[in-house]
């Protein structure tokens, strides 16, 4: 409900958050004069008198020389306001603290665990998709997308409205691996570009090659402009997987996986596999956007969630650029933060 609110009447849901917050301190606090609750809440004392009077005007706050307190109603609407605002509150702190723990720039947190639930993965990419729109400016746009499960849920997850004043372009950034179809690179930007009125290229070289390879695939004049393109993105796009799950879907041989193994492998992006600690154990040689390019790109948005992924994306961000986002699911976000356990208030 809250959500619904928030993107249909922000400024409702401004107020409706400023008044909780009101109330909140009142309660806790009471009684507590109004000068003492402007500092504590951060509001001047004009905005909060404004407030005040009509929290008052509804019956929900009594003023006495004392101080504020709460009526028996006001405590009850309170009560109702704290079911409702409470989590989301909470839920936008544990962004932050995540965040801060993987030091990087920003976290969007959807609510459940898309290991159990597909729909969850859904408002992952709805949630990807809000991301972009507020990271993104108007006019030219060029995003490079990856390949995969979940960058197929952020592209079913936009729409006309998302390109409106922009001028979109959607390059794949990596090559085709030997996978379904419809996870490849190349069809997740055509989609993108169908479902937000924008335009697409094709990147046609395998993702995996052989060094001799690369170098004269590189230089074949379709796939150099691509490639380009790619490099001078204003955002990029991508998942993060789990190694052994990356390495089968790449169909490595016996050898590597146990390399793999050895090495305790436990995330892959950009054809580097990387192990708890961050450092890269096995890179493959590929056609497309390489991580040592990602600082040079405006934005950088990871999207993966489920609470299985959680120990590969705290090990893959390890190696990305400060100004990264990275929108996961609840479950995903527990499991770092505090193994597993909802975070305490």
């Amino acid at each position: 409900m809250l959500s619904v609110i928030e993107k249909v009447a922000p400024d409702m849901f401004q107020t409706l958050k400023r008044r909780y917050h009101i109330l909140k301190q009142i309660q806790k606090s009471s009684p507590i004069g109004r000068r003492s609750l402007a500092g504590r809440l951060g509001f001047t004392e004009r905005v909060l008198r404004s407030e005040v009077d009509i929290l008052r005007n509804q019956g929900l706050i009594d003023i006495s020389s004392a101080g504020m307190e709460c009526t028996s109603t006001g405590l009850e609407v309170f009560r109702q306001l704290e079911r409702m605002m409470g989590h989301h509150v909470r839920s936008k702190d544990q962004e932050t603290i995540l965040a801060n723990r993987l030091r990087i720039s920003h976290c969007v947190i959807v609510p459940g665990n898309s290991d159990e639930d597909p729909a969850i993965l859904e408002d992952i990419g709805l949630a990807a998709v809000k991301a972009l729109d507020f990271l993104l400016p108007e006019g030219k746009n060029v995003v490079a997308v990856m390949g995969g499960t979940t960058m197929v849920e952020v592209a079913h997850a936009m729409d006309e409205k998302f390109g409106e004043k922009r001028q979109l372009l959607f390059v794949p950034a990596r090559g085709g691996l030997g996978e379904s179809v419809d996870i490849q690179a190349n069809v997740i930007a055509e989609t993108m570009a169908r479902k937000s009125g924008g335009k697409s290229r094709a990147l046609y070289a395998p993702e995996h090659v052989r060094s001799d390879t690369y170098s004269l695939l590189s230089e074949e004049p379709e796939i150099k402009e691509t490639l380009q393109l790619v490099e001078n993105a204003s955002l990029v796009l991508y998942s993060i997987g789990s190694a052994f799950e990356m390495a089968e879907r790449r169909g490595m041989n016996r050898e590597t996986l146990q390399l793999l193994k050895n090495q305790n492998a436990v995330a892959e992006a950009f054809g580097e596999f990387v192990n708890p600690e961050g450092e890269i154990v096995y890179k493959l040689s590929r056609i497309g956007l390489q991580s040592s390019q990602m600082g040079r790109i405006p934005h950088v948005v990871a999207v993966a969630g489920g609470r299985n992924k959680a120990k590969a994306i705290e090990s893959y961000v390890k190696t990305v650029p400060p100004h990264t986002w990275l929108v996961t699911d609840e479950a995903a976000a527990n499991e770092i933060l505090n193994g597993g356990n909802p975070l305490k208030n």
